[in-house]
């Protein structure tokens, strides 16, 4: 079985095709076989008010089209885009094979893999702006 495999803990909420799901009292592990099934962990999730550095941007408009309030051909140029920016900044190996992986997940449509490959860049560009203010 191919698929995503999502693992949720007590409680824990998942955005799914625009149903939010809430977990029940124990752990579960959850088979999602639907190749094209729009899923956001709302644990994840980025708020509008937090959209405030250019990666976070762009991880934003993914989960715009994850949650079902962005069509991903409207997306999709606003994606490309996005990623053509952070990659003149991001110029380390492991954030252009993020990026690329980024990129490809774009062209293909799997948004939730563009989300996956974009938020391991939060943590730098963290540094790279707490680098700045120094």
């Amino acid at each position: 079985m191919t698929g995503l495999v999502l693992k949720l803990g007590p409680k824990e909420r998942v955005l799914i095709n625009g149903a939010v799901i809430e977990n029940g009292e124990k752990r579960s592990r959850i088979s999602i076989v639907t190749p094209d099934a729009s899923i956001l962990r709302l644990r994840d999730a980025i708020h509008p008010e937090e959209v405030t550095t250019p990666v976070r941007r762009v991880c934003y408009i993914a989960q715009l089209v994850l949650s079902g309030d962005t069509a991903p051909d409207q997306a999709r140029l606003q994606l490309l885009r996005g990623i053509e920016q952070l990659s003149q900044v991001f110029t380390d190996r492991d954030s252009r094979r993020n990026l690329e992986t980024a990129t490809i997940a774009v062209v293909e449509a799997r948004h939730y893999q563009v989300l996956r490959a974009l938020r391991t860049l939060l943590p730098r560009e963290e540094r790279l702006f707490a680098a700045r203010e120094r």
